[in-house]
């Protein structure tokens, strides 16, 4: 939970994607919020209960909302949506176990992946869904910088760097991702 505390707050994130069948790289950005929530929250209680876990094992978790836009984007396609993720952590130390989540990353599915903390006290998310295998990993800089990479095996294989800057002004309007780099900037990212 000492995690998800640091990461509460608005981000905007950076996000590089290598397509690895296409062998093209994607630029794109996107602004996230987090709010942490206490194990009573109504909608860990309901998470617990959908993968059918004692809502008493949830020791906290997290609502997370987005909205992005990518560079291969059509007019008007956006990548929107919101998540709520449950800890039942496993072992004593609360550094590794269960992230329940009501909607995946790779899939837009109900999903129960792994959570552990690393040495470096990065946060790694391990999911497998039904065609697909994930893995994240979070880690900060500074508390206003962090950064993220993923990895996703299966019917589509990605992998991206997102760096996610902390919006200061919380007085701000909605989420509201910037537009989209142009086009040198996605197709030369990275040197991909």
């Amino acid at each position: 939970m000492a995690f998800f505390d640091r990461s509460a707050g608005r981000w905007r994130s950076q996000r590089t994607s290598h397509h690895l069948l296409h062998r093209r790289t994607e630029a794109g950005t996107s602004h996230v919020e987090v709010v942490t929530l206490v194990p009573e929250d109504e909608r860990l209680v309901a998470i617990a209960r959908l993968h059918g876990e004692l809502p008493e094992a949830v020791r906290g978790g997290c609502h997370v909302r987005w909205l992005g836009s990518m560079a291969w984007d059509r007019a008007g396609e956006d990548h929107q949506g919101e998540t709520v993720f449950a800890l039942i952590p496993t072992d004593d130390h609360g550094r590794r176990g269960k992230l329940l989540r009501d909607r995946g990353y790779a899939e837009t599915t109900t999903v129960a992946g792994q959570f552990r903390m690393d040495d470096e006290d990065g946060l790694e998310l391990i999911t497998t869904y039904e065609t697909m295998h994930s893995r994240e990993r979070f880690w900060f800089i500074s508390p206003q910088v962090r950064l993220r990479t993923s990895t996703v095996e299966g019917l589509s294989n990605t992998a991206s760097l997102s760096v996610e800057t902390r919006i200061q002004d919380t007085g701000g309007p909605e989420l509201t991702p910037n537009p989209p780099l142009d086009t040198t900037l996605r197709q030369a990212a990275l040197g991909w």
